[in-house]
Order: C-alpha cells, then structure tokens, then sequence
C-alpha cells in the first residue's frame, strides 16, 4: 500500500444510527482497497463483537505480516465490551501493525463508555454516526440530493422528511427513487404525487391535529403512530417542532411569508401554515404549551416511568390549550 494514499490506520465509528454505520465502514473499506490497487475482495475483512474476541484471536488478527499485507479488522458492540476486552482493543489500537486497518464501531455509550475518548486520543479517525434528530434529517436528505447532483428547494426537503418519515434507509432510498422517476427535476408536487400517504403518520401528523386543537384526529394519528411503533423522540419532536413554529411565526406578526422567510429562516409555505395554525393561539397559552413540550422531551428521554402516557397526557394537553376549544 502506498504510504502517501493510506488510510488511517484507527478508526471509531461512533453513534449506533445503522446506516450511517455501514456507510462509514464501507468507505473505510473502499478506500483501503482503492490505495492497496484491490478491485474486489482481495482485501480480508473480518468483523467480529469486541466483546467476544479473545486475546489470541485478537493477536492474530493485528499481528504484523512478512510482507504486511492489507486488513482490515471491524470490531463491533465495542460499547458494551468488558473490562479484559477494552483493555485488549485499546492495547491492540496503540500499536498497530502496518497494513492493518483497525475499527471500532462504539455506541457512544455503555459500560464501556470510556473506551471512545481513550481512541480518540489514540489519534482514531472518527467517523459521527449517532442518531439524528429533525433537522438533522433534513440535511441527510439534502445530502442524497447532493450526491446524486441534484438541487431541491427546502420545501421539498421538509416534504420527503414529513412523507416518508425518519428511517434513514427510507430516506436514502426515497431520494434516489425521487432522482430517477423525475430525471433530477423535483417539487413539491412530486413529492405529494409519489409519497402521499406513505408517511409512518408521522409525529407531523400528529403535532399538526394537536395544534389545530382537533382532539380526535390528533388521538386517532397517535394511536396509529404508536401502533407502528414511531419512537416517542420523534413523537416529542414533532409537537415541540409545531409549538416552537407557531411561537416564533406568531411573536413576529402578520405579514407575507415570502418576506418572513428569510429573518424566520423558514420556507414560506411552513410560515403560511404556521400563520393560520397560530390563530387559535395567544402568548399566555402558547407559553404554557412551550413548557409541554419542554417536559414532555425530558420525560422521552427517560425521566417518564411510562413515555406512552407522557406522550398521550402531552398531545391531549396541547389541544386544551387551543383557543377554539
């Protein structure tokens, strides 16, 4: 391998969302064996929990060759190793053989929590994979746009999110189809036309059924969100999504959403949505559903003993709140 295209020889992947997982082990891989000349499968690749690796299987593994071929070795589920195995990986990862290409996938958390900042300081590359959030999605989705040389309008990307939900896989593979059913040249129409419908009944749904105080139609979307087992975060984000929307868009008064688009750093269509939605609000009760939707994203994330009556108890709460009740 050619020392001036090598790879870095650690890395940690961390974050346990699946697919940004397998893609970071993958251009690992890719790039080893672009640098080694491989155009298949002459590179070995060996993938293995940290946890289950013994000491002499590890040595194996990372022991030098007489011509130090290239490997590459991808240690998983290092987050919930114990002690005897992240002191072998962490040991194994300060001296690497040449050739070798060493990665860690970690969760960022688990008993073996530590073990990431100690590969960091290691020198590992590190490769963020954790789970996104809402915004966070909507940049995902712009980025498949991206590489497939495509330019949509943020309108569109908060469509594709609101339509197919918060799989990332689902994601990925609804932009591509998007791209090739309409040559690259995508709007909101396209979107409607191709996923309407097919959302998870999203947490949108939901949130926008709560906000606009309609009690049955928000309970009947969280029944069936919670039926297809959408996770409570998204649930929690959604509604706090709509509630901060309607606040800012109401603080900051009538007016032409084309215009408000750019101070708001919204697109025009969510402000107009938002507009009519904050009619049947006021600052006193849009403040107390502010302070909902702040409990219920602690309560999400672990302070609720049972996060389906958090999520129920906030949904109901913030249609009482709705002025047209």
């Amino acid at each position: 391998m050619s020392t001036s295209t090598r790879p870095d020889p650690l890395h940690l992947v961390l974050g346990d969302e699946e697919l940004l997982v397998e893609r970071a082990v993958a251009s690992v891989v890719a790039a080893v064996r672009a640098a080694a000349g491989a155009a298949g499968g002459d590179i070995p690749i060996s993938r293995l929990r940290a946890g289950d690796t013994s000491a002499p299987e590890l040595a194996e593994l990372l022991s030098p060759s007489l011509f130090a071929e290239d490997r590459v070795v991808v240690l998983e589920a290092a987050a919930e190793a114990g002690k005897d195995a992240v002191t072998l990986v962490q040991d194994a990862a300060a001296d690497l053989p040449e050739g070798v290409v060493l990665m860690v996938l970690h969760s960022g958390g688990g008993r073996a929590k530590a073990m990431a900042g100690v590969l960091q300081k290691s020198g590992a590359a590190v490769h963020q994979c954790a789970k996104l959030k809402a915004g966070e999605r909507i940049e995902f989705v712009r980025g498949e746009f991206r590489t497939a040389g495509v330019r949509v309008s943020p309108e569109v990307l908060e469509l594709v999110v609101e339509a197919v939900g918060s799989d990332l896989r689902e994601l990925a593979a609804a932009s591509s189809q998007l791209v090739a059913d309409t040559g690259g040249k995508i709007d909101a129409g396209a979107v409607q036309r191709y996923y309407s419908g097919k959302a998870e009944v999203s947490g949108f749904d939901v949130a926008d059924k709560a906000v606009a105080g309609d009690r049955r139609g928000a309970m009947e979307a969280l029944r069936w969100a919670m039926h297809r087992r959408v996770p409570h975060v998204l649930l929690a984000d959604a509604l706090a999504d709509a509630v901060h929307t309607i606040a800012r868009v109401g603080s900051a008064g009538r007016g032409d959403p084309f215009r408000m688009a750019s101070d708001l750093g919204m697109p025009p269509w969510k402000i107009k949505k938002a507009q009519g939605q904050a009619r049947g609000w006021d600052p006193a009760s849009i403040g107390e559903a502010l302070q909902v939707v702040a409990k219920l994203n602690a309560d999400v994330k672990g302070q609720a003993a049972d996060a389906d009556y958090a999520v129920e108890w906030a949904v109901q709460r913030i249609v009482d709140l709705h002025g047209g009740n």
